[in-house]
């Protein structure tokens, strides 16, 4: 599978990541209240050639924001953390080399529509095994989902339980049954039951399954999605998150 504009690339050494979740991962930052997106690129969100997208035709090509145009088609995607996320982690560990992201986000999403068999969950894990055919290994799923949860009670209350059987399926279809996830408690959604379903989210208690904590970060004006500053942090949030409990001086790729 051809790497576009990175003929040096090592496909054997890209460490590959993939988002999923729903708008905040798929990124709405810089997109305005008329649907456009300003087009805006702070120096986390520049491209580099050691920085590669998988695109919905399954090819490798050199990451530009937003990184899940092609993904989440039926709205306006801007900023979201993949990118900061990348960069982040190649400053800090200079080893890692080519990092892989693999968008799969689609905003609006519930956690019961990325069940095991319904079109999203199963999209998303044809879309990480085509990602390494070419050649690099998946490091981790990064996923910021559950706003959609937060209306019902019903919802809410068994969040938990199928957030857990989502990462157990994942790693079983992926055969990578220690593949870190690397899970969003979410920062808005309604507020009725918005907290239920962060309790579900911070207390899985499956083996390297690490949360991190979003609220606290800016909200747009439609008080539901990050705006960019907020990502860029995220982003950094999340590499933290990745550096610290999956990367250690034994064993960097």
């Amino acid at each position: 599978m051809g790497l576009a504009g990175s003929k040096n690339n090592d496909d054997n050494n890209k460490q590959i990541f993939i988002l999923s979740g729903q708008s905040n991962m798929a990124g709405r930052g810089g997109v305005n209240s008329h649907k456009k997106w300003d087009g805006f690129l702070p120096p986390e969100c520049q491209p580099d050639p050691n920085i590669l997208r998988f695109n919905s035709h399954l090819n490798w090509v050199e990451a530009h924001e937003p990184l899940h145009v092609d993904i989440d088609t039926k709205k306006t995607c801007g900023i979201g953390p993949g990118m900061p996320f990348a960069k982040a982690i190649r400053t800090h560990d200079p080893s890692i080399g080519v990092v892989g992201l693999v968008p799969c986000a689609v905003g609006g999403t519930a956690i019961k529509e990325w069940e095991k068999g319904c079109h999203l969950y199963e999209n998303m894990v044809k879309r990480a095994k085509a990602s390494v055919r070419g050649g690099g290994q998946i490091r981790a799923v990064l996923w910021y989902q559950g706003e959609s949860d937060t209306s019902h009670q019903h919802d809410a209350d068994t969040y938990k339980v199928n957030m857990e059987r989502f990462i157990r399926n994942v790693r079983s279809d992926l055969g990578f049954p220690s593949l870190p996830i690397i899970q969003v408690a979410i920062a808005s959604g309604d507020e009725k039951w918005m907290e239920k379903v962060r309790e579900g989210q911070m207390g899985i208690e499956l083996p390297n399954v690490v949360c991190v904590d979003a609220k606290g970060l800016g909200l747009k004006e439609d008080n539901l999605h990050l705006t960019t500053e907020a990502q860029l942090k995220l982003g950094n949030m999340l590499a933290d998150a990745y550096l610290k409990n999956f990367v250690s001086p034994c064993c960097k790729p």
